[in-house]
Formats: structure tokens, sequence, C-alpha cells
């Protein structure tokens, strides 16, 4: 009986996935207005902070968002553009997933400028690894610029989990597992002067892994977003503490939600009231 209501469970959750994204494509006044008036955060959550912290900003939220993905799926601040109007530059290096995604779900957000390239030390190009054989949603997840992580992903049986649940076949051949391609990269003050980012509400990183890497190459010190979110269940323990080292070094106190991390200028109006004790 599973084997027979599988498949109709993954229709579903396919078809689901593809009315959600173009309910949020075509900004439908349904899907904002169920965030608008009816979506409720949970208490002590993420969720809840960005929530109160976009509202505290009143239509004025600039964003800037390294590796967005698609933009929708197990995305943190979604709904919140989309709700609240924010502005910003959003960033996701990987061609496929920038055109047939990215791009398309914030079309007619006017002030949302997405782009195809990642965040690095300078202005070029820069090799990216993937999973060769999927380009599902679980899959580009997971595309990072080390190498290596993609491989622990396959040694900690994270790969062989999607596959199994998604009915797709690992490769017997190990070469065809990874492939990399040579993605555009931008430097953090070529960004802001382009885009003309005069202050960052919120740095939004999901870099698989590479986090630390892209809050030094950002220079907080001289970028000075207000606040942060990063994931850290990529993170070793000692580059996790490396950056909250960094950040609480900058004037930022942290607090881990789940797979993720906030950071947030202790002189913010929020602070007390999400980081008590």
């Amino acid at each position: 009986m599973q084997s027979i209501l599988l498949p109709i469970k993954r229709n579903l959750q396919s078809q689901w996935k593809n009315l959600r994204f173009r309910l949020s494509a075509s900004n439908h006044p349904a899907f904002i207005a169920f965030y608008k008036y009816l979506y409720q955060p949970g208490k002590g959550s993420l969720a809840e902070f960005l929530n109160q912290y976009s509202q505290s900003r009143k239509g004025d939220f600039t964003v800037v968002q390294i590796g967005a993905n698609d933009g929708i799926t197990h995305d943190p601040i979604h709904k919140f553009i989309k709700r609240d109007n924010w502005k910003g530059v959003l960033l996701e290096p990987q061609p496929d997933v920038y055109h047939q995604y990215l791009k398309k779900i914030y079309a007619r957000n006017e002030g949302i400028r997405t782009v195809c390239a990642a965040i690095g030390e300078v202005d070029g190009t820069q090799p990216i690894y993937k999973i060769a054989f999927s380009s599902m949603r679980w899959a580009t997840g997971l595309s990072s610029f080390s190498r290596e992580k993609i491989e622990q992903a396959f040694e900690d049986g994270i790969v062989e989990i999607n596959c199994q649940k998604f009915g797709i076949e690992i490769p017997e051949d190990k070469d065809q597992w990874i492939s990399q391609e040579e993605v555009e990269v931008i430097a953090p003050d070529t960004l802001i002067q382009r885009y003309g980012l005069d202050h960052i509400d919120l740095l939004q990183i999901d870099a698989e892994g590479y986090d630390l890497e892209v809050i030094r190459i950002f220079d907080i010190p001289k970028s000075q977003p207000e606040a942060l979110v990063f994931e850290n269940v990529g993170l070793n323990e000692a580059d996790y503490a490396s950056c909250l080292a960094l950040l609480q070094e900058s004037g930022y106190g942290t607090r881990k939600f789940g797979p993720n991390t906030l950071a947030l200028k202790r002189s913010n109006p929020l602070f007390n009231r999400f980081f008590e004790g």
C-alpha cells in the first residue's frame, strides 16, 4: 500500500509546490493576504523575529541574500519580502536555478534585484560543485564552492536518503556523482556600489558550509549590516565558534534558531526582546 501511495504523495507535493510558486511569482492577492492577515509565526522562532523586524522598518527594508536558490523553498525571508515589499539584491550563482526560478519569482517585485552570481573577495569567476545527476531542489541546495562538502554529503548518506525518497538511482560510476561549472563572482564593494546600497538591514546567507567565508569576505566591521542570518548546520564546531567570535567582536549578539543563527546589533530596539539572558 505504501509503495502505491508514495508516487501519489510525491505528485501532490509537486503540484502544491508549483502552485505556490505561481501564486508568489504573480504576487497573487490571496498569497500576499495570507501572510499579511492570517500568518502567525511560532513564538520565540526566527520567523517571529523576522516578522517583527520587518514590520518595525515600515516598508523601508533592505536585504542582501547570498545563495537564494529558487527563492522560496526552505527560504526564511521569502514571505516577508513579498508581504512587506522589501528592497535589495538576491544572489544565486547556479545559472539553471537562477533563470528557471529566482529571476521569475521576483520579476514583479520592483525593489528586488536578482543577480546570477556568488559573493567573493574579487570580481571574476569561480568553480561551483554540484550533484551531477539531479536538478531537484534538494540537489541544487547542496551545491557548494567546496567539493569536500559535496563529498561529505555522499559519505553522510544525505544524498542516498534523498535519492531513495524521490526514486533516483545513484550512478555506479563515482565520476558521475559531482560536476562543476564556472560561475560569476562579485565582490561586496562592487555589489554595494553597483546597486546603491546605503545600508543593509539584513544579510541572509545560505552558502552550504561556505557561510564563514562569506561572513569574512563581506567584511562585517566595514559593511555593518544591522542583522545577519546564516546556516550553522554546514559548519564544524571550530568554524561556528569563529563565526560567533567575529560577530560578537563586531558588536552583535548571536542566537541559534535550529539550523540558522541570528546575529543582531546590540543597539537594535528588538535586541532585548529576542536576546534576553
